[in-house]
């Protein structure tokens, strides 16, 4: 007789019910955890500081540079310009941090985070939802420091109250977080901050000073004038200039916050599809 015994065969159900899998967390609990790691970037202050200064720096020079418009006919009467102009800052601001966010996001592409991310159970979309999170609240913070600096340094005085500025400030959030998913699409197939960050710049300078940001549209030369009426930063500029001013009009505010939900709900499936190839 032999002293080698042949094991009776295990079904194979069995063995892999032996078999402890990890399929990985919620897709809540990876979102969470992932706006956590961006929103770090709080504890560094060389990354924060000139985030928060540049828009403060950029309203000194404008509001100085251009505060002669105030006098002139075509200027709304009774209104003082840094009550006009800081607005537009904020809705300005909101685009920069859209484009950052696609930065950032090639960043990550190019130094190994997103491949350290392959070999984890997280799925794709996951990432990029955390960095909007993350990069959103990041801009709140960003925009409720240039308000408050324009409130105590320049004399901002809303005249629609803590209110109007706080509509102001969620026009600037949301359209910082729908040009976030435009932004991140580029960025995924693009794959190079060198390549997006000139295009979105220029994006960024067209639509600022071809719009109503620091004088009214009528004001502007013909042809930059129509441009200006249905340019998209025009439109939410002129819903953060309302609300805090306190004029409320439904179809003022809800129409730029729906172009920024069908930009989001257009370009997010885009992005996402564009990560999951490129990773």
């Amino acid at each position: 007789m032999s002293l080698l015994t042949k094991a009776p065969d295990v079904p194979a159900e069995r063995t892999a019910a032996r078999t402890p899998s990890y399929r990985g967390s919620s897709a809540a609990r990876q979102i969470a955890v992932l706006s956590g790691r961006s929103l770090r970037v709080l504890r560094d202050p060389a990354i924060v500081l000139p985030g928060v200064l540049e828009p403060v720096l950029m309203l000194t020079v404008f509001s100085q540079v251009f505060k002669s418009v105030s006098q002139t006919s075509a200027f709304p009467a009774g209104v003082s310009y840094i009550d006009y102009l800081l607005p537009a800052f904020v809705v300005s601001s909101a685009v920069s941090a859209g484009l950052k966010s696609g930065v950032a996001l090639t960043t990550e592409l190019n130094n190994g985070i997103i491949a350290r991310f392959r070999a984890m159970p997280i799925h794709p979309s996951s990432v990029l939802i955390g960095r909007s999170i993350a990069d959103s609240v990041l801009s709140g913070v960003n925009m409720v420091v240039l308000l408050v600096a324009g409130a105590l340094v320049f004399g901002f005085d809303p005249k629609g109250g803590v209110a109007g500025a706080a509509g102001c400030l969620l026009i600037a959030v949301v359209l910082s977080w729908s040009l976030g998913w435009v932004f991140m699409a580029m960025s995924s197939w693009l794959r190079r901050p060198e390549a997006l960050q000139p295009i979105g710049g220029i994006v960024n300078l067209v639509l600022l000073f071809a719009s109503n940001a620091f004088v009214p549209a009528d004001s502007l030369p013909g042809w930059m004038s129509g441009f200006a009426k249905v340019n998209p930063m025009s439109r939410a500029i002129t819903a953060a200039r309302d609300l805090s001013m306190g004029h409320f009009s439904a179809g003022t505010v809800l129409t730029p916050l729906a172009i920024c939900l069908v930009i989001a709900a257009l370009t997010a499936p885009l992005a996402i599809r564009s990560f999951r190839r490129t990773t």
